[in-house]
């Protein structure tokens, strides 16, 4: 049809679903029409001729997992990678989004774009669209920050639930553990600076924290490290406080998992495994049943994994025992205002360490049995 239609152009959405790479599936004939399927695109792709007048677009999120005969020269040959928008390119899309919009003199793009770290074009769309539509339900004439706070917040941690019930002690028990991770996250340099803290339920999650991460290209073992630390401060704080842990950290655990998991198996920051690293960029290991190391290293990745938490919970509980007074004092303003800010940090802890972004010291640089130094003004 294409070659009858010419000039015109074929785009084929989600390539993945017909394109992935053959004969990696080891269940056999799970894929026999999917594979048929591609032969055929491939078979008519090899048909066109320079000069037909028919170019044929695909998009994909697993560009790795395509079929290498799918990516010759002659086929999908040119291959361009969009990335999310950058701090100055969600500043441009805030911009044409809100021109048809009527906003007060608080709004200000730079901010909005600093709020967003990892929303896509469209992300920015249905915040604009969202801000508008809870300014019309208080029957504003202008849109405000305030607005797009609250939208940020809507799309990011959902709806908020604040008819639904919670006892007293789980209210104080949230309290203490999202307090436990702006506490760590405001005493550890590389941890991601607070924005706020709420013990409002959102969505599924009966609390929650926002932070404004660093947009880095790459990333250390000390950051890494100190993510991981400050992601467990909630459960660390629960265990100071009540001598007793609970369900509520299900979320930090799989988190911190993931993370110390990448770093043993994917990023060499490690010092039992070495300088090795087992990722496959084709995309195609998580779907073999055999794992690319031998038994014996899965199990010191196991050791080493679990190593890695412990040392990062230990820490955080280590830092909360020592700054208990303040813990306390951040909880009992949660408890009464449900909401805080990072204003209300620097009134309690003072003005944060690590503005200046200084390099901290970690003594051998890698973990085993070493525990990492504090930054400077941390004890």
């Amino acid at each position: 049809q294409a070659k009858e239609k010419s000039p015109c152009i074929i785009f084929i959405d989600e390539i993945d679903a017909i394109g992935r790479a053959r004969g990696k599936n080891q269940v056999t004939g799970a894929n026999d029409e999917r594979e048929n399927t591609l032969n055929q695109l491939l078979t008519e792709m090899d048909g066109f001729a320079t000069n037909a007048g028919v170019i044929i677009l695909a998009a994909t999120n697993r560009a790795d997992i395509l079929d290498r005969a799918l990516l010759r020269a002659g086929r999908f040959d040119r291959q361009i990678n969009v990335e999310l928008p950058d701090l100055e390119e969600r500043k441009a899309i805030f911009s044409v989004h809100m021109k048809p919009l009527k906003n007060d003199e608080t709004v200000n793009v730079e901010f909005l774009a600093k709020q967003t770290p990892g929303f896509s074009g469209a992300d920015i769309a249905n915040v604009c669209n969202e801000s508008a539509l809870i300014a019309a339900r208080q029957n504003k004439t202008e849109i405000g920050k305030q607005d797009f706070i609250d939208a940020i917040d809507r799309i990011v941690g959902g709806l908020e639930k604040r008819n639904k019930i919670i006892s007293p002690q789980e209210k104080k028990v949230i309290a203490y553990h999202e307090a436990g991770h702006a506490t760590i996250s405001w005493l550890l340099e590389y941890a991601h600076p607070l924005v706020k803290v709420t013990i409002v339920p959102r969505g599924k999650a009966l609390g929650a924290a926002w932070y404004l991460p660093e947009e880095r290209q790459i990333t250390t073992y000390e950051q890494m490290f100190d993510e991981l630390t400050a992601a467990l401060g909630g459960r660390a704080s629960e265990e100071v406080i009540f001598g007793k842990v609970s369900t509520g950290a299900l979320n930090d655990l799989e988190k911190v998992t993931k993370q110390a998991y990448a770093m043993v198996v994917f990023y060499g920051l490690n010092k039992e495994i070495g300088n090795v690293s087992y990722y496959d960029s084709t995309g195609q290991q998580e779907y073999s049943f055999n794992k690319p190391f031998s038994e014996a290293t899965a199990q010191v990745i196991d050791v080493e994994i679990k190593k890695m938490i412990e040392q990062g919970y230990e820490r955080a509980k280590l830092l909360l025992q020592e700054n208990r007074d303040k813990l306390t004092q951040l909880a009992d303003i949660l408890l009464k205002k449900e909401v805080i800010f990072r204003e209300d940090l620097e009134v309690i802890f003072g003005k944060r360490p690590f503005d200046d972004h200084t390099e901290a010291t970690f003594p051998n640089g890698l973990n085993g049995d070493v525990k990492p130094a504090d930054p400077d003004g941390v004890k």
